[in-house]
């Protein structure tokens, strides 16, 4: 093959780039087929989510300090001018419309389901920041990452589903705390759990070709690790890089510990595939957040004859370890602990997710191709392949960019 076949063969790549919407750690079971409506449930009366304390770590963290007007971190809040959104405002200062970038991210997605749910109501903000000493010292309120709201034809009917609506605007915390509203609140936006994300720790472990356990902190680019064909098959799949890695960061993980004795360790935002009673064709788990597991629920493991079968969630606990991994494979999936999960994060959308990586993962199908076929002609005629990968988080709406150049010098 001389140079010119090569150059036609690349060329419609040299201008490729991919602006991906997602943020961290596919495609898997259910890819292809029609997206499942979810069934939304309704919080009950002083029920919060996730069930531990507003100011743990995997809640929204503790509080960081009063902001007031005239104090430097006043400049970390932004105001909220969205015309779907009625505030309160009852002191006429606007306070109300004050609000951390990652507060009014989640509000904003909010208001929007709000609309989608009952057409012709809007969300209503009664409390955000406050400057008045009108909640209880360390209230999140005072940083400006916590709202109380209703809706605006404040129907006290709608509290519990707007409270459930709140968890799926992503709000690291939401509590059907009265009668009369429902309280929301966010993580700091510098957080390393907002910011990083995480996936899997360094000690979660994953099987490679030839039968080895390796755990994440050992995992390279190019190892080949268990994972699922789109047929349902157990093949092993190569790992193409590290969406998220590094080694030093600490973050919360829930473990989720199945009916076989397989405990998965992942972060609440990770992808995992799931169905809500036992399911025996692969086809019919579909991907969710793991913080919307619950016990009685059922994964997919590994079985010792290389298949994959149901097993039932038993347990659910959370655990600060360290390390934050998130490999992506060739099939945008992989089991990690014995069980199937995604390579994915933050977004729920596996066609997105696989169509926004087709490029990438096309290319290194290519490249790996030629480079095995090829490898003395290109060697020869001087042909140089250059990748560059910027992944960037945003706070505003965590979303990852991942541009894809290729030159060619020949």
């Amino acid at each position: 093959i001389g140079w010119t076949s090569l150059v036609i063969l690349f060329n419609p790549f040299t201008c490729t780039y991919t602006w991906l919407w997602v943020h961290g750690c596919g495609p898997g079971p259910g890819y292809g087929s029609r997206p499942r409506q979810r069934k939304l449930t309704p919080l009950a009366y002083k029920q919060y989510v996730p069930g531990i304390s507003e100011n743990n770590l995997g809640a929204s963290g503790r509080a960081e300090g009063k902001i007031t007007r005239n104090s430097e971190r006043f400049n970390e809040l932004v105001c909220n001018y969205n015309p779907d959104i009625d505030f309160k405002d009852e002191e006429h200062t606007e306070a109300d419309r004050f609000m951390s970038k990652r507060c009014k991210d989640c509000l904003n997605k909010l208001s929007i389901a709000v609309m989608n749910q009952w057409p012709g109501v809007r969300l209503r903000v009664t409390e955000a920041w406050d400057e008045d000493d009108n909640h209880p010292p360390g209230s999140l309120h005072y940083e400006g990452r916590a709202v109380d709201i209703t809706t605006s034809d404040r129907d006290i009917k709608k509290y519990g589903l707007l409270a459930q609506l709140a968890v799926e605007a992503g709000f690291d915390w939401v509590y059907y705390e009265s009668k009369h509203h429902v309280h929301c609140s966010v993580k700091a936006d510098h957080s390393v759990a907002v910011e990083k994300g995480g996936c899997f720790p360094a000690s979660g472990m994953v099987m490679v070709s030839g039968g080895l356990l390796k755990p994440m902190s050992r995992l390279r680019p190019g190892d080949a690790v268990l994972a699922s064909s789109e047929l349902g098959d157990v093949v092993f799949s190569r790992v193409l890089l590290f969406l998220h890695l590094d080694p030093e960061s600490r973050s919360t993980f829930l473990i989720l510990s199945t009916e076989d004795g397989r405990c998965l360790a992942l972060t609440s935002n990770h992808l995992i595939f799931v169905a809500s009673t036992n399911k025996p064709h692969y086809h019919e788990y579909y991907a969710d957040f793991a913080s919307r597991v619950r016990r009685g629920d059922y994964v997919l493991i590994s079985g010792r004859d290389g298949s994959m079968r149901p097993s039932k969630i038993t347990s659910i606990s959370q655990e600060e370890r360290s390390g934050v991994y998130a490999p992506l494979t060739e099939h945008g999936n992989l089991f990690v602990d014995g069980v199937l999960v995604s390579s994915y994060a933050s977004i729920e959308d596996h066609r997105l997710a696989h169509w926004a990586f087709g490029p990438l993962r096309f290319l290194f199908g290519l490249v790996h191709t030629l480079y095995n076929k090829w490898l003395f002609n290109i060697a020869h005629i001087g042909v140089k392949f250059k990748l560059i990968f910027f992944y960037t988080n945003e706070n505003v709406f965590h979303r990852a960019k991942l541009f894809i150049f290729i030159y060619l010098n020949v």
